[in-house]
């Protein structure tokens, strides 16, 4: 009876341990999936915003070479002269550009800043006649040259930013040509997303948001210093609201609100503007919490119902969560591979986007006024125009000819491939900035990059170009190098890309090609992880070989 007793204490003093080691692994548990759900929001929310504000760079920049070209027209100095022979033809071509360019205006203003010319010179809002001399970016542009500013539309009431340049010298100014540029297109895309976004000026006030309520609030501190310089009369000019309101953002811990949104801020240049992203971590938590909640309970219930088997069965259920935990893993990561693929094309093609669309404008403007030079008999210049148009359409014809061919998908089958066709592919993506970076770069003979290699062509030229994008970055400035060396034998090609910068650090080198492993401070670890299953797969490989000085990565290929 005794012994009975004694079994049955010891199992009573059993399952309370039990239960209490079970509460608090599922403490544990909460907290854990609590962590890496928000930490799996973060990192979704840190890549949108970086794409995001590339797509806002992209939309700022290719606008900027308009007023530029324009002030440099001879019709447009002949119209602020005093001659108003061209005034109508000068309205229609501001028409038809702001057509092209997808601008909301096109303007001209005298010194005083009459509006003398427009693209919107047939309609009711039209600005011929009206008056810019208070504005901002009229005065900086007459001071300085150019000038930017955002603000609401005296006529629409619509905001917008606008970009200025002044035409003639210093000395003696003419006039200003302006372009507005309207974000409608741009916030309805950010309206379609689930994360909420806005963008802010140096000033720390709204000026696009996916939620139009919030434009014009401010998110700076209602009495730190940025309020005490702002000019109410000056807001009320610019945004239409003499003192602009605080911005109150969601999820800043209320009732009902479980969790703080996630904020992630991304610079936009050459604005000096900040895009934010707010993203709300609930629905990624609560799943995660009630997985997990849930198989905690189905293993209380197994842990009663079992004795001795139920440390069997939970044996078994670690492992099977171990295999899930590793299977989602692996598709977490293929996930981030697709989307580091998709990023690296998106860079590229915003890129060369804005390459494309500024030459097309100038193209533009160059032959209307090569064709009024003609009718002028002034034939030199004229040829000087079409000379500059006939480069412009060259180097548009390379640049969408490599864009095509590198942004296909690679379901192409191995074949044979010419080493130098990889090379000349990937340099005239990357031309551009290795001349902005200054940088020297060094090319195989000719004898030795006409080797051939059974491959995908694309698939190596990803591998190439990303290979010189990290060399890019890491010597880039003044004194920086890049060589390329080829090298073959009988049953391998190999393609080695070295710099002469900062080097691998050495606690990364062991571990550099798995994922999430970088030393950039804006990077997440993928591309060179990538770059090595690509090569891995076509039956290569891709290493790191160590150097005095910078950096050396060396592409191994089969031979053809």
């Amino acid at each position: 009876m005794q012994g009975r007793l004694s079994r049955w204490y010891l199992a009573s003093v059993a399952a309370v341990a039990v239960l209490l080691l079970a509460g608090l692994a599922m403490l544990v548990l909460d907290r854990a999936v609590r962590v890496q759900a928000l930490e799996d929001t973060r990192t979704a929310a840190e890549g949108q915003a970086a794409i995001l504000a590339a797509g806002l760079e992209s939309e700022l920049n290719k606008f900027t070479l308009v007023p530029r070209v324009l002030a440099a027209d001879p019709d447009v100095a002949e119209l602020l002269g005093g001659s108003a022979a061209q005034r109508d033809l000068l309205n229609r071509r501001l028409a038809a550009l702001a057509q092209q360019t997808r601008a909301a205006a096109i303007y001209l203003m005298d010194a005083r800043g009459q509006t003398l010319a427009a693209s919107n010179w047939d309609r009711p809002d039209s600005f011929i006649g009206s008056n810019y001399r208070f504005r901002d970016y009229f005065a900086d542009a007459m001071r300085e040259g150019t000038g930017t500013e955002f603000a609401l539309g005296t006529v629409s009431r619509r905001p917008g930013l606008y970009l200025a340049e002044r035409v003639g010298p210093e000395g003696a100014p003419l006039g200003v040509v302006a372009v507005k540029v309207e974000f409608d297109s741009l916030e309805a895309k950010w309206r379609d997303a689930r994360d909420m976004v806005f963008v802010t000026d140096r000033q720390g006030i709204v000026l696009l948001a996916s939620n139009p309520a919030w434009r014009f609030r401010s998110v700076a501190q209602q009495d730190g210093p940025a309020d005490l310089q702002r000019d109410p009369r000056r807001d009320a000019m610019r945004f239409g609201i003499a003192n602009p309101k605080p911005l109150e953002l969601p999820g800043g811990g209320r009732a009902g609100q479980p969790v703080r949104m996630i904020e992630k801020i991304q610079p936009i240049a050459p604005a000096g503007w900040e895009l934010h992203l707010l993203a709300d971590p609930s629905a990624r938590l609560s799943v995660a919490l009630a997985n997990a909640r849930l198989a905690g309970v189905a293993a209380l219930a197994l842990l009663a119902l079992a004795g001795a088997g139920a440390w069997m069965w939970r044996r078994q259920r670690q492992a099977r969560a171990a295999a899930e935990i590793e299977a989602q893993t692996a598709q977490l990561r293929e996930q981030l591979r697709q989307a580091n693929r998709l990023a690296t094309l998106g860079q590229i093609t915003a890129g060369l986007g804005h390459e494309i669309r500024q030459p097309l404008a100038a193209m533009r403007v160059y032959a209307e006024t090569g064709e009024r030079l003609l009718a002028s008999a002034r034939a030199d210049e004229a040829a000087g125009n079409f000379a500059k148009i006939a480069g412009l359409a060259a180097r548009i014809g390379e640049i969408t000819e490599e864009q095509l061919h590198f942004s296909r998908r690679s379901a192409e089958e191995p074949r044979n491939i010419r080493l130098a066709e990889v090379i000349d592919g990937s340099l005239l993506l990357l031309r551009d900035q290795l001349r902005q970076q200054n940088i020297a770069l060094t090319l195989p003979a000719a004898e030795a990059a006409a080797a051939t290699v059974r491959a995908r062509h694309v698939q190596l030229e990803q591998v190439l170009v990303n290979l010189l994008q990290n060399a890019v970055q890491a010597c880039g400035g003044q004194g920086g190098a890049i060589v390329l060396e080829v090298a073959s034998d009988a049953r391998t090609v190999r393609l080695a890309v070295t710099d002469n910068g900062s080097g691998v650090p050495a606690p990364l080198r062991d571990t550099l090609f798995q994922p999430f492993v970088t030393s950039k401070t804006d990077g997440i670890g993928l591309g060179l992880a990538i770059a090595q299953d690509i090569m891995r797969q076509l039956g290569g490989d891709l290493i790191h070989e160590d150097t005095p000085s910078g950096a050396r990565f060396i592409m191994i290929m089969p031979a053809a």
